[in-house]
């Protein structure tokens, strides 16, 4: 018995609290807001929250902070469950109006703090973050891009832009893009309102597409991307048209909650059906998956609750047959660690990125070896989410007003 008590007081001993949290904005293309949790010895965990658009991020997670400050940055799920609700009261907060137990309405802060945490888990505990998921069902994910020719009804563009991405050193060999909604019978251009295309407008998509499949052969996947534009019948005679190149998926045909015509559009289509990146939480995911709104579940990790309420949605997901893929217009850093959360899924195709191109973005990691290799980036063997920021890079590119973790 004492021997069982000394034991339980040197592990007391041990544990950590958070003592803080702190963001920094960087400036791109886009806005990237990264939030680091501390720990009282200082350990750390980093990750990004939503930042494009960021109105409101940073205040969002200050609003946040004072119900985790003292609190263990292991319970991981309780934080994120009851994430704004102060344990004490004499600091005044009383967390934001709910009814289902969550910070619903600061959704992204929430999710950003969440994978921050599990970025400190894993130091803490001397593990990769994929471990305390369950561990990995891969060593590698492979990630998409946008790449796509300046004009898809050009054949030498096309054919131009195929042998840019053969020549990629990132070997990327997966691609998302869309194609452009003009009305030709106006001087307007393209018609916002209008939900339905022309004859013309779909004989252009096919012929198209076709261009790019011709160019491309047929190593590299191609994805068609929508914006929730187009009605039900709309959506299915896109998926028509674009059915002979094979697409990886349509994505985001239709608006962005699940109706009855989801499950009508996924019946009907000839190509597999992708949405899911405007979504929160596995509650709004639910429909989807239980209905077969879907093909392809395409959650954002830092709009739909981080690491483990997606993994949540994964699980649900498998039971009815539905993979995962992920979006991700995030920097380096969420594109990193959402392929470390990708590693930990059973069924899953591929992650966005916007990164990739060379430029600064794929410097402000301090990796260990390549970032993207043959189109993929490895599952980290470090503890955590295995890297950090490169502090010159990171300043070097602070958004206007910012100060490093100031």
């Amino acid at each position: 018995m004492t021997a069982t008590f000394q034991i339980l007081g040197e592990t007391e001993k041990g544990r950590q609290k958070i003592h803080d949290i702190k963001t920094i904005t960087l400036q791109g293309q886009r806005s990237y807001t990264l939030v680091k949790v501390i720990a009282e010895d200082g350990l750390y965990g980093i990750a990004e929250a939503y930042g494009s658009p960021g109105v409101g991020m940073k205040q969002q997670i200050e609003a946040i902070k004072p119900s985790l400050i003292g609190q263990d940055p292991l319970a991981i799920d309780v934080l994120y469950t009851t994430m704004g609700q102060n344990p004490n009261p004499s600091i005044g907060w009383a967390g934001p109006s709910r009814t289902d137990g969550s910070a619903h309405a600061l959704m992204r802060a929430a999710s950003g703090i969440e994978m921050a945490l599990w970025d400190l888990a894993g130091k803490i505990l001397g593990v990769p973050s994929t471990v305390l998921l369950g561990g990995k069902f891969r060593d590698k994910v492979r990630v998409y891009n946008h790449a796509r020719p300046r004009d898809l009804l050009n054949r030498s563009s096309c054919e131009e832009w195929a042998q840019q991405v053969k020549e990629d050193p990132a070997g990327i060999t997966c691609h998302k893009f869309g194609f452009a909604h003009t009305t030709p019978d106006t001087d307007a251009g393209r018609d916002l309102a209008n939900r339905v295309l022309t004859v013309r407008e779909l004989r252009q998509i096919e012929e198209g597409f076709a261009n790019c499949r011709e160019a491309l052969g047929w190593d590299h996947d191609i994805m068609v991307h929508c914006h929730w534009e187009y009605d039900v019948r709309t959506a299915i005679q896109i998926a028509e048209a674009v059915a002979p190149i094979k697409p990886l998926w349509l994505e985001d045909a239709m608006i962005v909650n699940h109706s009855e015509s989801w499950k009508r559009l996924t019946a009907s289509s000839p190509v597999p059906i992708c949405t899911g990146e405007n979504l929160w939480r596995r509650h709004e995911f639910a429909d989807f998956i239980v209905h077969q709104g879907c093909d392809i579940l395409h959650p954002d990790l830092r709009n739909s609750g981080g690491f483990l309420e997606n993994k949540r949605i994964a699980d649900m997901a498998e039971i009815w047959g539905l993979p995962m893929a992920t979006h991700n217009t995030g920097s380096q850093l969420n594109t990193w660690a959402t392929c470390q959360w990708a590693g930990s899924i059973r069924d899953f195709i591929a992650c966005e990125t916007v990164t990739g191109k060379g430029d600064w973005m794929d410097e402000l990691l301090i990796l260990d070896g390549p970032y993207i290799e043959n189109g993929h980036i490895r599952i980290t063997e470090k503890p955590g989410l295995g890297v950090d920021l490169d502090p010159d890079v990171a300043r070097a590119h602070l958004a206007e007003g910012e100060t490093w973790w100031a």
